[in-house]
């Protein structure tokens, strides 16, 4: 079956699996080439980075950056981002300007809800974000007004995003080449982490369809002490944050190519598994405010894929940034992030089949 009859077939499923109230996962942005021309066999630049929340409006503006400018904390880093076929990122909270949060909480200098305002997409499109999950714990904190207004948001500057049940996927191209996108979580209104069979499915159906197939999940355990990959369930807070080596793997089983993970708010170990790439855990990459940046919490690295136009992993680089409180990306001329996920690499998988030398560059062994 050609590409072309794929896509007609998968958007009329998706035009008759969602309410209108819902616009279409289906996102066809930025080609003028003929989706029929076969796609040129050369590489694709594939960036991944961790979560982004650039300050809330709740419960007052003193929680926004520096003179209410969200092209701050990004400036340094808006080229190196751009300069890719595909950037994805983490949306660790909804755009909304106003309303009342649908997470309850007693004390609110303590409480974790993000809001932040409707113009500081414009911070994410200037950067050249291309797909954005939203598939974690930050994004329902406003309840159904701050998801709804946020798709919409999202929909108008062209950022395709997954990971809801009412939009659990997106497909989208650029340049003759079918990018397909999907997000799981273990959290309430997300594309559960843990139903792995559904995932599968999910993985495989956009594999049946698309070029190349990204996957992101949020998912283990929080914070410092949680830097390592277990291969086991992770538990935390109890909340059941799945097992997120064997989803890793299991969804590259089903066709997946590229698998961005986040969630413990710490950098992981990476890998290659059937010639795809893992990354476990991206950390925090641009969080203002009430976000702990301290120790590993506050390395933040940008992670540069060369794929082929099939998916494989070619080779890569890690560029070291990082945040201190209250937030704000900058380069780390001293690569501090580059030695830790050495150094996660070497325990969690000794065996593995890639290299991350001291300079950021990822190749075979």
């Amino acid at each position: 079956m050609t590409k072309s009859l794929k896509l007609i077939l998968i958007s009329l499923l998706l035009l008759n699996s969602f309410r209108p109230a819902f616009p279409s996962p289906l996102s066809v942005i930025g080609s003028s080439s003929d989706p029929e021309k076969p796609a040129v066999n050369r590489q694709i630049v594939i960036t991944g980075v961790g979560d982004i929340m650039m300050g809330s409006g709740f419960p007052d503006s003193r929680l926004l950056p520096p003179s209410d400018n969200p092209y701050l904390l990004l400036a340094s880093v808006a080229d190196t981002l751009s300069s890719s076929d595909i950037t994805f990122g983490n949306l660790e909270g909804s755009f909304l300007d106003r309303g009342d949060p649908w997470k309850k909480c007693r004390d609110t200098t303590l409480c974790y809800l993000f809001r932040m305002p409707e113009r500081y997409v414009s911070a994410l499109t200037s950067s050249g974000f291309d797909l954005l999950s939203v598939a974690n714990n930050h994004f329902g904190d406003f309840g159904a007004p701050g998801r709804s207004r946020t798709k919409h948001i999202l929909d108008s500057v062209g950022i395709s995003y997954a990971g809801l049940v009412e939009h659990p996927w997106s497909i989208y191209m650029k340049d003759s080449i079918l990018y397909g996108f999907c997000a799981f979580a273990p959290n309430s209104g997300t594309v559960n982490l843990n139903e792995t069979e559904n995932a599968a499915a999910i993985v495989r159906m956009l594999s049946d369809t698309c070029d190349i197939v990204i996957v992101s999940f949020h998912g283990g355990a929080e914070g410092a002490d949680f830097q390592h990959v277990p291969k086991a369930t992770e538990t935390f807070h109890g909340e059941n944050r799945g097992d997120v080596y064997r989803f890793a793997h299991t969804m590259i089983d089903n066709g997946a190519d590229v698998i961005f993970g986040h969630g413990p708010h710490v950098t992981r170990a990476i890998e290659v598994y059937k010639n795809r790439f893992i990354s476990y855990s991206m950390g925090n990459f641009c969080t203002y405010g009430h976000i702990n940046l301290a120790g590993p919490n506050g390395l933040a690295p940008i992670i540069k894929l060369n794929v082929s136009t099939a998916g494989e992993f070619l080779s890569g680089r890690i560029i070291p940034c990082y945040q201190t409180w209250p937030g704000g990306v900058k380069y780390d001329y001293n690569g501090k992030v580059i030695s830790k996920i050495r150094d996660l690499m070497a325990a969690d998988f000794p065996d593995g089949t890639i290299n991350l030398s001291v300079s950021g560059v990822i190749s075979y062994k």
